[in-house]
């Protein structure tokens, strides 16, 4: 089930059509306060949520912060659509938690195959082969449960984070260039800059604390994990 929160009723109901007619089951709002409601009176989670930015009642910026710091909700994949599209709102976007951003006008082909890259993401198939168990100094992390501990204090991280620091642990003490990560942890035809990948570990660093130490810049090239 995908949720859709967008009070444009055209982009609305054209973007419930598309993902009908390719098989996705969708439920679509126009206000957040009904968003909140399904959210809550649902004994099933999403499998994505498709967010404006500018809405009545509460901005998505708002709502995405309040489903990242919630345990119930903090997992759920978040793709934003919007017509801001400076750099400044695409980080604040991708700093907040989201998972991909999107800036309107785009072609509903371009939204599907977004879509289906990020539920592809967050398939625990992807970690099946993988070890169970993975260590870095104050760094513990279960990757079949997929949760992550810092100096034994559980961190939430979003997927692209986790993945993020897996990947770093798993390749350590090699550097990976911005474009390896983009490569290996967007895995989408777009054009995303390696600002990116920036603001993610940046903001993967603050959540692991001193843990977050681990991760070093390559000045000029990317990241290594110690």
């Amino acid at each position: 089930m995908i949720y859709l929160l967008e009070d444009d009723d055209s982009i609305r109901k054209l973007i419930d059509y598309s993902l009908k007619s390719q098989g996705f089951d969708c439920k679509s709002f126009s206000l957040p306060s009904d968003f909140w409601k399904n959210l809550e009176q649902e004994d099933q989670q999403p499998e994505l949520i498709l967010l404006d930015l500018m809405l009545p009642q509460e901005d998505g910026i708002s709502i995405l912060k309040k489903l990242r710091s919630n345990n119930q909700t903090s997992k759920i994949p978040v793709i934003i659509l919007t017509a801001k599209d400076t750099e400044f709102d695409v980080v604040t976007g991708l700093d907040s938690g989201a998972d991909d951003y999107i800036t309107k006008p785009f072609g509903m082909m371009t939204l599907i195959s977004r879509i289906k890259a990020v539920l592809r993401r967050y398939d625990g198939k992807s970690y099946q082969n993988k070890q169970k168990i993975l260590e870095a100094d104050k760094i513990k992390i279960d990757i079949t449960r997929h949760t992550v501990f810092s100096d034994n204090k559980q961190i939430f991280l979003t997927v692209k984070e986790f993945d993020l620091l897996v990947l770093l642990i798993e390749n350590r003490p090699n550097v990976l260039t911005r474009e390896q990560l983009l490569d290996s942890i967007w895995k989408i035809d777009a054009d995303i800059e390696s600002r990116t990948v920036d603001v993610h570990i940046r903001t993967l660093r603050q959540k692991l604390g001193e843990g977050g130490n681990i991760i070093e810049t390559v000045r000029g090239v990317g990241y290594k994990c110690l």
